[in-house]
């Protein structure tokens, strides 16, 4: 099977910040799966030569390359409808929409210039058909367990957290440390800043409890009166709706114990309270730190039962076996 990935090789495009989720989510397992897969660095070229060369440059590939479909993972406006149009004629065309929950006009904006498109609720499947939108694929996020995985490394940290600085993530974490908790913290917008892949997979397998906190909206009345900032960030944000990360999956994969929010359809993917634990708010989330720490053997066995459930469900391998037959190839 031939297969052209159309993404950014590097996070948000930026060399600095290291190769990007789908460089090593959806490139390299597709690598693995078929006898012809190529990435198609759509950004950086982008920046060279522009949006209409770029374009026209992945055009030409398909027409020469006749691949089996090409698969997209779009950001912002770096496409030409037309283009896009113009590809199916040769190939069959996926794009994988991360944020379709929050990002809406974007997402039915484009899925009708594609031939099928994913999204990772499946309740909006049947939403996107009230639409008149028929070719949507119930796609979650998954994790590569050829990089997220068990290293058997010694606990450095009791907590930890690794995502970017949001003002309720801050008042979070503020909380947990004031109760006397410490948390190790590391992304864009912290003080020990962003984490390289292999960086953030040896912390999570380092730490006795790892957290995913949200970062949507909260209505929280103590977080909204804490500062000015919380209050007007909470009115004024474009993402007031909670959905499933890849985040779960990555850290169930390294085999880490998990504290995560919840967000609903979380039940369809890890059993609460026996593969995932999850808080209700902040003295939940208090309560159920110190509780966790103080029970290795508990704690241990819901990993393990995480980590089992992932490996034999979760991959992003058996994500895109399942996508190969829906579409055909």
């Amino acid at each position: 099977m031939k297969i052209i990935v159309v993404a950014m090789l590097y996070d948000y495009g930026i060399e600095e910040r290291g190769y990007s989720y789908e460089y090593y989510n959806f490139y390299q397992p597709l690598k693995e799966m078929c006898d012809n897969a190529q990435m198609f660095d759509f950004m950086t070229l982008f920046k060279q030569k522009g949006k209409q060369s770029m374009n026209q440059e992945l055009l030409s590939l398909v027409k020469e390359s006749r691949p089996d479909f090409v698969m997209f993972s779009l950001y912002t406006d770096q496409f030409i409808p037309e283009m896009v149009d113009e590809l199916r004629k040769h190939t069959k065309t996926l794009c994988f929409f991360h944020d379709d929950g929050w990002r809406v006009e974007f997402s039915r904006f484009w899925a009708r210039h594609f031939d099928w498109f994913t999204t990772t609720d499946s309740y909006r499947v049947q939403q996107y058909r009230h639409l008149g939108y028929n070719n949507a694929i119930h796609f979650p996020y998954a994790c590569n367990p050829a990089i997220y995985k068990k290293l058997d490394l010694p606990k450095k940290y009791d907590v930890s957290f690794v995502g970017g600085a949001h003002p309720y993530r801050e008042w979070l974490i503020k909380k947990l440390k004031k109760a006397g908790i410490q948390v190790y913290v590391a992304g864009s917008g912290w003080s020990a800043g962003h984490l390289t892949q292999d960086e953030m997979v040896r912390v999570i397998n380092q730490s006795k409890i790892n957290l995913n906190l949200s970062n949507s909206t909260s209505w929280d009345l103590r977080y909204l009166i804490s500062s000015h900032r919380a209050l007007i960030n909470t009115l004024r944000a474009a993402k007031n709706v909670e959905q499933m990360k890849a985040r779960p999956f990555e850290i169930n994969g390294c085999g880490g114990f998990q504290l995560s929010y919840y967000v609903e359809g979380l039940e369809h993917f890890y059993e609460i309270g026996q593969e995932i634990m999850v808080y209700l708010d902040v003295d939940d989330l208090i309560r159920k730190v110190r509780y966790y720490l103080a029970d290795d053997d508990e704690r241990e066995a819901i990993a393990n039962r995480g980590y089992q459930r992932t490996l034999a469900e979760h991959t992003y391998a058996q994500r895109f076996q399942s996508v190969f037959a829906r579409i055909g190839v």
